[in-house]
């Protein structure tokens, strides 16, 4: 039964703000998070302590997210949504006031994550309450492809105002992102809002312990952190490793972007693989497909075999994490999915903490051939894992 002309648009528009919304939330957070390393290089700060500063992103997540969580259930997600765009503004013009000092720049990138967590769990909320069951994959298929391309776009930016330069001039990008925040409140304030499911059935779906116990909950969670961090990892190693082979800059600058864009086409066709496949199925043959490739990437071949590998690497984690995302919102029950999704962000937060630092032990002896083959296995042990998700949660 087809839904009213009406009613389809305004379907259509809250699609249209969610997206927009997610691209201008990524655009903020991967504009600043670089320049906030330029602008410590700027005034001096020990290579060493870079990785704090960017720890100070990370922090929020791990403590706020279940909160988090809980308050876009009960009180909706719109207002999660304005508070988190709010923090991205105060972060803006802590950068821009206060960046001139190492306090000011941790205190800004811990005002930045926690902003950044109250826009990702209300939108990834949104998606879970507002879409029909059986058409989650592709409702997260379209917003990682959102997110992507935000993460794409940020880059640009910096490219835009840093010209021929070592450093770009952190001072107008810092002014720029006020702006850009700016936007971002007003596309919280416009944001749909999703049916609030009523006390007793609040009541009813339990808390984050009875979610854990969910079948097949756990490796999804793991499948998740695995696929992001692999993700993290690519993109630090992939320059060691093309130092390693005598591969230039701009070459594995390109080779990341057919990465990248491999899984924007993943994600953006997510919904008709779905169907095609099978949701378990996809899962599982996307994370052993990229954990070959992954294998296959420190071996000596030439330029136009790597590009390939990579677009198949690519492809296959850009479907795990809205497929996991997809899992969770039909497997939480109505008032408990925002705290699916928080659950599953402080896993992907606690990965990306602890899997790169190993991964750097072991770049020490083995190199980012060493450090891209452990990632590779334990990409392929999760996509074996997640042959335990039940088909239909």
């Amino acid at each position: 039964m087809r839904e009213p002309a009406g009613e389809h648009r305004h379907r259509r528009h809250a699609v249209a703000v969610l997206s927009a919304h997610a691209v201008a939330t990524q655009v903020i957070t991967f504009v600043l998070r670089p320049t906030m390393a330029y602008r410590a290089i700027e005034l001096g700060v020990p290579a060493a302590w870079l990785g704090l500063l960017g720890a100070s992103f990370a922090i929020a997540p791990l403590l706020l997210a279940l909160p988090a969580g809980h308050i876009a259930d009960r009180y909706g997600e719109r207002r999660v949504a304005v508070a988190g765009a709010l923090l991205l503004t105060a972060s803006s013009a802590a950068f821009l006031t206060l960046g001139h000092t190492v306090p000011g720049l941790v205190a800004a990138g811990i005002l930045l994550g926690t902003g950044h967590l109250g826009c990702v769990i209300a939108q990834q909320a949104l998606v879970a309450n507002t879409t029909r069951r059986g058409g989650h994959d592709t409702a997260f298929g379209r917003y990682t492809f959102a997110a992507s391309l935000g993460q794409a776009a940020g880059p640009v930016l910096i490219a835009v105002f840093g010209g021929e330069q070592a450093i770009p001039d952190t001072g107008r990008i810092f002014l720029w992102s006020c702006g850009l925040s700016a936007v971002l409140v007003a596309l919280s304030a416009a944001l749909a809002r999703s049916p609030r499911p009523e006390a007793g059935e609040r009541e009813a779906g339990g808390d984050v312990r009875s979610l854990l116990r969910r079948p097949g909950l756990t490796h999804a969670l793991v499948t998740s952190c695995v696929v992001l961090a692999a993700v993290d990892i690519t993109l630090v190693y992939l320059p060691a490793l093309g130092t390693e082979h005598g591969l230039s800059a701009g070459t594995i600058g390109l080779l990341l972007t057919v990465r990248g864009l491999a899984s924007m086409v993943s994600r953006f066709f997510l919904g008709r693989l779905s169907r095609a496949l099978g949701r378990r199925r996809l899962l599982v043959g996307s994370t052993v497909g990229a954990a070959v490739a992954m294998l296959a990437t420190p071996l000596p071949m030439p330029l136009w075999l790597l590009a390939p590998v990579l677009a198949v690497l690519g492809f296959g984690l850009g479907v795990g994490q809205p497929l996991t995302m997809s899992w969770l919102a039909e497997s939480a029950p109505p008032g408990l999915r925002g705290r699916a999704m928080s659950l599953r962000l402080v896993g992907n937060r606690t990965g990306q903490l602890l899997l790169p630092g190993a991964s750097g032990l072991v770049a020490a002896g083995a190199g980012a051939g060493g450090v891209l083959l452990l990632t590779a296995l334990g990409l392929g042990w999760a996509g074996l894992a997640a042959r335990r998700l039940p088909v239909d949660p």
